[in-house]
């Protein structure tokens, strides 16, 4: 195992190196930690060695004077050379300007996309007609700004919904992002701290992957704390996940890595069951490794795309609104993994479920009871549930060598498992969730509307 940095806090995980298959790939990813600095973030540990970032890019951020806080909030990340990109959106009916920009923008350039440009603290959703001009009208200044074409510029907004959009704010701060745009790690930095909103922690996750000598690099950027439940899509509190490699490829291959990635990661993830309306995920590459993905680096790449993105999904919950406990939830045994996926889904909405977590509480029945109207059929007399490995339930009642003590000592750790097999088939799925703490409501009560 390989650590970067030290001093890992609670919410920070080692950096792990994965080995991947395919001419002895290798790729090396993890959870950097923050911590530090007078609003308790500091250095990104792991990211002193630049070489790890994706050649072809660089990163910006400045303030706009959009964030009440009057924190960096106009971030945009720019490909000089041009890129590819390929996106998901959210499902929701009602979304936000940008993703009806962010689409027809992909479409219209088949997939070209030679700046990313973010803007935190106003949603853009909501806003009618008015909405899509001012995210155009933005697109628009950030070409000018940067010498490219307006609709290869592909904008994503995250902040509150329904407030007209500050169009002049976003403007006028194109010269200014031009003039801090670089490469290095300090750059990256101020685009993953830009797109934050009532996130606590910066999300941040690499992967390397060697091929023959020659370095491929993946490296993802990513917001999110509350109103998280994502349900991303193809082209058809916000989480917002930026991946940006120096791969050679086509949109459509870009498309056909990260669909099933996506599904393994973010849209297996859920803080509070909100899906948002700005939700999205895009990944680009501007090819300046000169490597193409296909053949054997096919696998070794999507093999560290998904490390990058499993790491940046447990990072979106680990710092989810007021989150005491982690929780991960393996459903096995099931006739589908969709089946698996629509219990696990009914566990981790329930408000019970999350409130006995809250308070350690090894309250099996709530899971049980969850997983009874998720409308997947089972026989609980065949249904086996485990709580960190310790037994629960088992043959249709409380398990024998169930010792509610022990559970609970281990549920006041800040991660565990729970694990149910319905005993009805051989698939299974895992997804991850959180509690539910009276926290987590005085941030809503309190987020201004």
């Amino acid at each position: 195992m390989t650590v970067f940095g030290g001093n890992v806090k609670e919410s920070g995980r080692a950096l792990r190196d994965a080995h991947l298959s395919d001419d002895e790939a290798v790729a090396k990813m993890g959870h950097p930690a923050w911590w530090g600095g007078g609003d308790g973030l500091g250095k990104l540990e792991g990211m002193e060695n630049d070489v790890t970032l994706p050649l072809g890019f660089v990163w910006g951020a400045v303030k706009a004077g959009i964030k009440a806080s009057g924190n960096l909030d106009v971030a945009v990340a720019m490909a000089p050379k041009g890129a590819v990109g390929a996106a998901m959106f959210t499902r929701n009916q009602v979304v936000a300007a940008p993703v009806t920009v962010g689409r027809r923008h992909l479409a219209a350039t088949g997939g070209r996309v030679s700046a990313v440009l973010v803007n935190a603290g106003n949603a853009n959703c909501a806003t009618g007609a008015a909405g899509i001009d001012a995210c155009e009208r933005t697109c628009v200044a950030a070409a000018e700004a940067f010498g490219c074409i307006f609709d290869e510029v592909f904008p994503s907004s995250t902040g509150i919904i329904g407030v007209p959009f500050p169009t002049e704010k976003v403007v006028a701060a194109m010269p200014s992002v031009k003039a801090v745009l670089g490469e290095t790690s300090e750059h990256a930095e101020l685009f993953a701290r830009a797109i934050m909103t009532t996130d606590t922690k910066m999300k941040v996750a690499r992967a390397v992957i060697e091929v023959e000598g020659t370095e491929v690099r993946i490296f993802g950027v990513a917001k999110g704390a509350g109103m998280i439940h994502p349900q991303m899509g193809p082209p058809h509190a916000t989480m917002l996940v930026y991946l940006f490699t120096d791969v050679v490829a086509k949109a459509e291959q870009l498309r056909a890595v990260m669909e099933p990635t996506v599904e393994g990661s973010f849209n297996s993830i859920s803080i509070d069951g909100d899906t948002s309306t700005n939700d999205t995920v895009l990944l680009v590459a501007s090819g300046a490794s000169g490597v193409a993905l296909d053949g054997t680096v096919a696998e070794s790449f999507a093999n560290g795309l998904k490390l990058v993105c499993d790491s940046l999904a447990h990072q979106i919950v680990d710092d989810g609104e007021g989150v005491g406990h982690v929780v991960t939830l393996r459903i096995s045994g099931a006739r589908t993994k969709a089946e698996a996926k629509v219990v696990a889904k009914a566990i981790a909405h329930s408000p019970l479920c999350k409130t006995a977590w809250s308070s350690a509480d090894p309250n099996w029945g709530r899971l049980l009871a969850a997983a009874g109207y998720s409308g997947v059929e089972f026989d609980p007399a065949f249904v086996t549930v485990t709580i960190g490995g310790l037994p629960v339930f088992e043959g249709g009642m409380r398990a024998a060598a169930f010792d509610e003590t022990a559970v609970h000592e281990l549920m006041l750790g800040r991660e565990y498992t729970i694990a149910m097999d319905l005993g009805v088939g051989e698939e299974e799925c895992v997804f991850l969730t959180c509690d539910l703490t009276a926290e987590y409501v005085r941030i809503n009560a309190d987020y201004s509307t």
